[in-house]
């Protein structure tokens, strides 16, 4: 897949996504996540991009949702889903799902959903989902105790792209390398020419290390884990509570975590951190020695008697003898037994074993008192143990690096799979919580609902009435005000939409046939003026004019901005041609004049009815629209079984064939029924006949 070819993806864009590993898989798959891990795409825009990647690999135009109110239909569908959600992730990988009229599409939203439908939301899956997010790419690692040598301009410019975490040295030759090796705690020379080179210090020489950067600096590998430890453990959880396949034995993978802290370093080596600590502590103990040393020598001293001879007495002073010349001819033993204290607890403190010998040098033989310590040998013993530190650290470093590196795409698709999972529960949460069933899609025109209960009113689901209704062709439906009119043609709507995302309905069961724009117009607020008049009737001339709908490649482009479209995220509007339209509108008559309104609706209704769309006008105006058609037009009514107590009663299902009374009809027949002998009433029920 040409990535510049997928509608909204600019050069900036595709550069970007090139960063990742399989970005055209990402973009075959949908796969949100994998896209928000390129530089600069956020989630949002990576389900724009996914979802134009989905509709260029369909051929799909776009344009399902034509008219301001399809679209808020489709949004109160998504949000039913989003709603159900627990991870961001999910809520955006929702947003891939939208209404098509290709096949292809819809077929391949349904194997999906009907997979999803087979789930049991099971509260211990859903409260495990809530700590896992997708993995996120550390952009900060930088390593200062190692560096890369090279002799060759050109392998220093590799190095520094391959492996910009550490330093990179130009070196002429092994005096140069030496000296960085006393620079740095490890140096790694890139030229065979190095190899057999006698240096002190750390110095590798890996002519390969470019091509794995991961033994040079296991901290990308290392933070990597370190950083997303937790996400990684919460989906191995999501697996293991809902008995998931796994890719990896998660046992090693978790083991291999337990031995990473927080900031990337190693943990559960004992050796390293005898090491550290011994590092940590020996100012301290080289002080406690000295102390150990000097206590002891004080005591010997305190309780020794030392007897001097007048002429030894003075030959010392005539020579400028001091003290120490006095603890080696009268103190000797026990000078040397305070420094082998000393010496003994700076062992035992530090628990040295390869530098003992260089710590016992840090108190030298030579009386003096109070016994002081070499600041050389221990500057000497700080480097050896510092070196030792971080060499045993990069060791298992690289040891545990190696074994993490191997498991990395395994623990990329533990991660993925929960994220996926937490969609497809959203899915089971959906349909469970609205009593819904996988619709039948066919090629023939019109819709069937059996049983429809609509998630959009404002009243408890478990509350709403159920409703069936069919509807082939063109249709008005007629009915009392608040009878439902409007709520069934959000339901036939919200069916409709909801069939061609592939995804289940709200309903017993239903037969949705195929279209490719969906046209709903609203109750528009009073009587419009001549512009917005004249605006709206051009609307209705455009859909049913017989033109040629748009190319793919015209109705799917869009912004580097948006990535789906048009600048406002909203569906690109598309000719109607031969292509399968519905047409809901709700009070035509509102726009004008109701004499007109009747003439222009049946005006419309005949052009839809010629072009074999599938329509439903809510109206007051039925009788009305009939006289003014030259052809059948179908109307169905919602019945108003009567008023008690004031209140109406309706039947909500709208019976075929059958012009609803009106409110104003149903409140004289009352009062008819109440005065019979009252002329008055009965004359005016008579006006409606």
């Amino acid at each position: 897949m040409e990535l510049e070819s997928v509608p909204g993806v600019g050069a900036k864009t595709a550069a970007a996504l090139r960063e990742l590993d399989d970005p055209e898989a990402a973009l075959r798959d949908g796969d949100v996540s994998s896209l928000a891990r390129a530089p600069g795409i956020s989630e949002g825009r990576a389900a724009r991009i996914a979802r134009g990647a989905i509709r260029a690999e369909h051929d799909d135009p776009g344009g399902f949702t034509a008219t301001k109110r399809a679209r808020e239909i489709h949004a109160d569908a998504l949000a039913l889903l989003t709603e159900r959600t627990v991870t961001d992730y999910a809520a955006k990988r929702l947003e891939t799902i939208y209404p098509s009229g290709v096949r292809s599409r819809i077929e391949e939203v349904r194997v999906f959903a009907e997979s999803a439908m087979a789930r049991e939301p099971d509260p211990a899956v859903l409260d495990a989902l809530s700590a896992v997010e997708p993995l996120s790419e550390p952009g900060d690692v930088r390593v200062r105790d190692r560096c890369l040598a090279t002799r060759d301009a050109e392998r220093y410019a590799d190095a520094q792209a391959a492996i910009p975490e550490v330093s990179v040295e130009v070196v002429d030759d092994a005096r140069q390398l030496a000296e960085l090796a006393r620079s740095y705690s490890t140096v790694v020379a890139l030229d065979e020419a190095f190899a057999g080179v006698d240096v002190e210090g750390d110095v590798r020489v890996e002519p390969n290390a470019l091509e794995e950067p991961e033994s040079v600096v296991p901290e990308r590998v290392l933070t990597f884990f370190a950083r997303n430890r937790d996400r990684i453990r919460a989906a191995a959880e999501v697996h293991r509570v809902a008995d998931l396949d796994a890719p990896c034995d998660l046992e090693t993978l978790l083991s291999a975590l337990d031995q990473l802290e927080e900031d990337g370093s190693v943990s559960g080596d004992e050796e390293l951190d005898r090491l550290a600590t011994a590092v940590d502590d020996l100012d301290a103990a080289v002080s406690t020695a000295e102390s150990v040393a000097n206590d002891h020598l004080r005591e010997a001293i305190e309780e020794q008697d030392v007897t001097i001879e007048g002429t030894d007495l003075l030959s010392l002073v005539e020579r400028g003898a001091g003290v120490d010349s006095l603890l080696q001819r009268e103190l000797a033993d026990e000078y040397a037994a305070a420094v082998e204290k000393a010496r003994d607890h700076l062992v035992d403190a530090l628990a040295l074993r390869d530098m003992e010998a260089t710590a016992r040098r840090a108190f030298p033989d030579e009386p003096a008192y109070p016994v002081e310590h070499s600041e050389d040998v221990v500057a000497r013993l700080r480097e050896e143990l510092t070196a030792a530190r971080d060499q045993r650290a990069t060791r298992r470093k690289r040891d545990l690096a190696d074994d993490l590196a191997e498991m990395r795409d395994d623990a990329a698709g533990l991660v993925d799979a929960a994220l996926e999972l937490d969609v497809e529960l959203a899915i089971a949460r959906f349909a469970a919580d609205f009593d819904c069933v996988m619709p039948e899609l066919t090629e023939s025109e019109g819709v069937a609902i059996e049983g429809g209960r609509s998630p959009l009113l404002d009243v408890p689901f478990e509350d709403v009435e159920p409703v069936d209704y069919a509807v082939e062709g063109v249709t008005v439906l007629s009915g009392v005000n608040s009878g439902g009119k409007t709520s069934t043609l959000d339901l036939v709507a919200l069916v409709t939409t909801l069939a061609h995302m592939g995804l289940p309905v709200p309903a017993a069961s239903a037969r949705v046939g195929r279209v490719s724009e969906l046209h709903y117009h609203a109750k528009t607020q009073g009587t419009l003026d001549a512009g917005a008049f004249e605006a709206t009737l051009r609307e209705f001339g455009d859909l049913v004019a017989d033109v040629a709908h748009r190319s793919p490649a015209d109705a799917g482009g869009g912004t580097e901005a948006d990535g789906d479209g048009t600048a406002d995220g909203s569906d690109p509007p598309a000719g109607t041609g031969d292509r399968p339209v519905m047409v809901l509108v709700d009070e035509l008559e509102s726009i004008t004049e109701p004499g007109a309104s009747a003439k222009i609706m049946a005006g419309i209704l005949e052009a839809l009815g010629e072009r074999q769309a599938t329509a439903i006008f809510v109206s007051h105006l039925a009788r009305d629209i009939r006289e003014a058609a030259e052809t059948d037009i179908s109307i169905d009514g919602i019945e108003a079984k009567g008023l008690e107590d004031g209140e109406l009663r309706v039947e909500r299902s709208p019976v075929k064939g059958k012009l609803a009374r009106s409110t104003p009809e149903l409140i004289v027949e009352k009062l008819a029924d109440d005065r019979p002998d009252d002329g008055f009433y009965s004359g005016l029920l008579g006006k409606f006949e």
